[in-house]
């Protein structure tokens, strides 16, 4: 016979399956995009070198370039008044020190404000370009035109030069200018560039000695051969003068103005320094004028009535 079962009421039904979660549908997958560091403008690239503490410093470095040279300067020009054959060599080599002074302050200076290393100069070099480009291209050409007239030497410091309707002495050659002394006493400052364009004229070129050259007038009737020799007389006889090279004497006729044909008599010769230039053709003229005029040879126009 069989028995009914009969469920237990302690055992509880099984539970319904949950039900599936949706997962919604996943994202395309993105590209991660790489993160561009924004990129530095030249004043940021410049002033991330740039070092103000050290301003003080490159000001007083610069500043004590300028008297050193300064100082050199007199103390070279003190020694060339006693040492007379030595005193072109002495001024060129004074340039050329304060040349290397003035470079070895500028790179102390410029060391201490800016990092100046290999990376430094790299990342600043397309500013440092632009700069150079637009502020400082005349003080860069100048300055090259300086350092070229110390290696070409066209002329040198204690020269009689002729340039641009001036003549006189070098004074002095610097980073920018060329500064000249004319025989009436006047400075003249000329840039260093526009050596490189312009024509120049050294009377001495380097030597203690230049020459000189008179010229002096008289009458076509006068005795102009007794003239040229008071004119030779007169050259060689000047305690200025330099026998050490030669003396030339030439005759030849001028028309002037209102006057006529007259014979000019041109006496070229040396002086011995050509700072006494000057003091040299004032002393042989003195002599030419006492000596004609003891001679009764003829001056020509207004020369003769005064």
């Amino acid at each position: 016979m069989n028995e009914a079962t009969t469920p237990d009421p302690t055992t509880a039904a099984p539970a319904p399956a949950a039900p599936a979660l949706q997962t919604p549908a996943s994202a395309p997958p993105t590209l991660d995009v790489l993160a561009v560091p924004p990129v530095e403008q030249p004043r940021e690239q410049a002033l991330a070198f740039f070092n103000p503490d050290a301003l003080p410093v490159a000001f007083m470095t610069l500043l004590g370039a300028a008297l050193i040279v300064r100082l050199l300067r007199r103390l070279a020009n003190g020694l060339a008044d006693r040492m007379v054959a030595r005193r072109l060599a002495i001024k060129q080599g004074a340039t050329l020190v304060g040349f290397g002074i003035y470079a070895v302050g500028a790179t102390i200076a410029v060391g201490s404000v800016f990092d100046l290393s290999a990376q430094a100069l790299f990342a600043l070099s397309g500013t440092l370009a632009v700069a150079a480009g637009f502020l400082l291209k005349d003080v860069a050409e100048s300055m090259v035109a300086g350092f070229s007239i110390l290696i070409s030497r066209p002329f040198s410091v204690g020269d009689r030069i002729t340039f641009g309707g001036y003549y006189g002495e070098v004074k002095d050659i610097g980073l920018r200018t060329v500064r000249l002394v004319t025989l009436d006493d006047n400075l003249v400052t000329i840039p260093s560039s526009k050596f490189l364009t312009d024509s120049v004229a050294s009377a001495n070129a380097g030597a203690l000695d230049c020459m000189v050259v008179m010229s002096f007038h008289v009458s076509a009737h006068a005795d102009y051969e007794r003239a040229r020799g008071i004119v030779r007389d007169a050259v060689i006889s000047s305690r200025f003068c330099y026998l050490g090279k030669p003396i030339g004497v030439i005759i030849s006729t001028k028309l002037v103005e209102q006057i006529g044909v007259v014979v000019e008599i041109t006496a070229k010769a040396y002086v011995f320094d050509a700072r006494h230039e000057k003091s040299f053709s004032s002393d042989v003229t003195d002599r030419v004028l006492r000596a004609l005029r003891e001679a009764e040879i003829e001056l020509p126009g207004p020369a003769r009535a005064a």
